[in-house]
C-alpha cells in the first residue's frame, strides 16, 4: 500500500460477533492504517442491537491511539444512556461521533427520547458543547422514508442546524446524484463538508440485497454487467473496482472533501481503489491548498 494519502480519509467498522472476527478487524485496520485515515467508525445497530460490542470495538480502537468515531443511535436511545456513553468516550480521549436516527427493529415499540437525528444532535451539543465532532447521515439519492427529496433536504439542513459539523452520504454511485445534492444544500446555507460514502464492489449479490434494503440506486447499466459475470468473483471484483475508482476520481476533481469507505471489514477492495486513486488524491489536495 501506499503512503498517506492528501485527500481525507474514513473507513467504517461493523462490531465483530466473534474472537475470530475482532482478530480479522485488528488486521485490517492496521493495513488500512496506511492510508493515515482521518478516523475510524464504528457502527450500532438497529435499536442499539450491538451496544456492548460497538463500545468494546471503540475503546480497543482508542487504546490503540487511533482516531476513531461510534455511532449514536436514536432508537430505543434514552437521555441517560447517551450521557454515559458520551461520559466514556470523552474519558477516552474520543472527540467525534456519528449521530444518527437509527432503524426500528421488527417488533420495537418504544423509539426511545430521542425522534430524529436532529433532537440527537441539539441534546449531545447542549450537553457537551464543542467537545465532540458531531457526524450526521446525508442521502444524496433521498432517504428511503422521506416524503420527497425536498422533505429530505429540509431534514438533511435541520441536522446540520441543530449542530452537526459535518455529513458523511449513504453510498451511491451516481456522482450527479451527490453534487446535485452537496449544492442544493449550499443553497440552503450549509457550507460543512459533505463527504461522499464509497461502497466497493466486492460481491454482487450482497451488494443488490443492502441497495435493495436501503434505496441505493445501482445504475442499470452497473447491474447487468455485474450480473452478466454470474459466479466469476473476480471479473465483478476488477470491473467493481474500475467503477468505484472512475466514481471516486471525479468526486475529488469535483471538490468532495474526502471518502468515507464502507468496508464491510475488509480492506483490500478499499486499498485497491486507493491505490489506484493515489494521483487523483493528490492533485485534489493540492487545489485546494
Amino acid at each position: 500500500m501506499t503512503s498517506p494519502p492528501d485527500v481525507t480519509l474514513s473507513f467504517e467498522f461493523f462490531p465483530p460477533n466473534t474472537p475470530a472476527g475482532m482478530d480479522k478487524l485488528r488486521a485490517v485496520r492496521e493495513e488500512l492504517a496506511a492510508f493515515a485515515p482521518a478516523f475510524y467508525s464504528v457502527t450500532y445497530g438497529a435499536g442499539g442491537a450491538t451496544r456492548e460490542k460497538t463500545l468494546a470495538t471503540v475503546l480497543e480502537i482508542a487504546a490503540e491511539r487511533r482516531p476513531v468515531a461510534p455511532h449514536l443511535s436514536c432508537v430505543g436511545a434514552t437521555r441517560e444512556s447517551v450521557r454515559e456513553l458520551l461520559a466514556t468516550y470523552r474519558a477516552h480521549g474520543i472527540g467525534r461521533i456519528v449521530a444518527l436516527r437509527g432503524d426500528l427493529p421488527s417488533g420495537m415499540v418504544d423509539t426511545g427520547d430521542f425522534r430524529y437525528a436532529s433532537d440527537l444532535v441539539a441534546w449531545v451539543r447542549a450537553e457537551t458543547g464543542d467537545w465532540f465532532h458531531i457526524e450526521v447521515a446525508a442521502y444524496p439519492e433521498m432517504h428511503p422514508q422521506a416524503r420527497s427529496p425536498h422533505d429530505d433536504l429540509r431534514a438533511f439542513a435541520a441536522k446540520m442546524r441543530a449542530g452537526a459539523s459535518s455529513a458523511i452520504t449513504q453510498y451511491f454511485y451516481n456522482a450527479d446524484a451527490y453534487l446535485r445534492f452537496r449544492d442544493d444544500a449550499r443553497r440552503l446555507g450549509i457550507d460543512a463538508p459533505i463527504v461522499p460514502g464509497i461502497m466497493p464492489i466486492g460481491n454482487f449479490a450482497q451488494l443488490a440485497r443492502f441497495s435493495d434494503a436501503c434505496g441505493a440506486e445501482i445504475p442499470r447499466w452497473i447491474r447487468n454487467r455485474l450480473a452478466s459475470y454470474g459466479d466469476d468473483i473476480e471479473s465483478i471484483r476488477s470491473f467493481g473496482a474500475e467503477v468505484v475508482t472512475d466514481l471516486c476520481r471525479r468526486l475529488l476533481a469535483e471538490g468532495a472533501p474526502g471518502l468515507h469507505f464502507y468496508t464491510l471489514n475488509q480492506a483490500g477492495h478499499s486499498g485497491r481503489i486507493l491505490e489506484a486513486l493515489a494521483p487523483a488524491r493528490r492533485a485534489g489536495a493540492a487545489g485546494r491548498r
